[in-house]
């Protein structure tokens, strides 16, 4: 195996936390380019470090339990991605060095074998399902939502600049791989979905 690492390795020292650069509402990108913290290229990869932090969330519950490790090591390889995907994101991309950590098809066609392989011993749905019926499966739900959400952004954001097709792509399959996670949690746990019944409603119950 090459030992060539495809991106480059950070090189960087955060001796000071706070700068008071941003007390004006402006963020620097990549680029050195000043922006509003309001603008949607902020907004994006803003919201793919909220997942991130989601993520890392799940992880650690996944990490709790033998049947559900395996999804801690894969989660903890999103991770990573994420972060990769928010360098790119924090970028324009006219700035772009040629060897700085993306997302790529490979992180994508991985998200897809992942899913595919997950899914495969899950009982078919019958009915929507809802977040609950362990921790694990919330927190993957959670981070469901919030990948929607990034994706929207970055759809938007894809209107008025250029965003890397992959980018949206992963945010995408990403959404799919938390949801189907999120059912197998409760599979291997061995605790029933909780699934969608629309009379449980106080309308649907007053008719009862």
């Amino acid at each position: 195996m090459s030992t060539d690492k495809t991106f480059n390795e950070p090189r960087l020292a955060l001796n000071r936390i706070y700068t008071r650069g941003g007390d004006s509402g402006k963020t620097s990108l990549v680029g050195g380019q000043r922006v509003g913290k309001d603008t949607l290229r902020i907004d994006c990869y803003g919201t793919v470090d909220e997942l991130n932090a989601f993520i890392g969330m799940a992880r650690l519950s996944a990490d709790a339990s033998p049947a559900t490790i395996s999804l801690g090591v894969i989660l903890h390889r999103v991770q990573h991605e994420l972060f990769n995907l928010g360098s790119i994101l924090a970028t324009k991309p006219e700035d772009v060095h040629p060897k700085q950590p993306r997302i790529t098809s490979v992180e994508v066609l991985q998200l897809e074998s992942e899913i595919d392989e997950f899914n495969a011993g899950l009982p078919a749905l019958r009915s929507f399902v809802l977040p609950g019926g362990c921790r694990l499966n919330t927190e993957l739900h959670a981070a469901r939502t919030i990948c929607r959400r990034a994706e929207r952004i970055a759809v938007a954001l894809a209107h008025d600049e250029e965003v890397p097709d992959e980018a949206i792509q992963y945010l995408n399959r990403l959404s799919d791989a938390l949801f189907v996670w999120s059912r197998w949690a409760c599979h291997v746990l061995q605790v029933p979905e909780t699934l969608w019944e629309p009379n449980r409603a106080a309308s649907g119950a007053s008719q009862a």
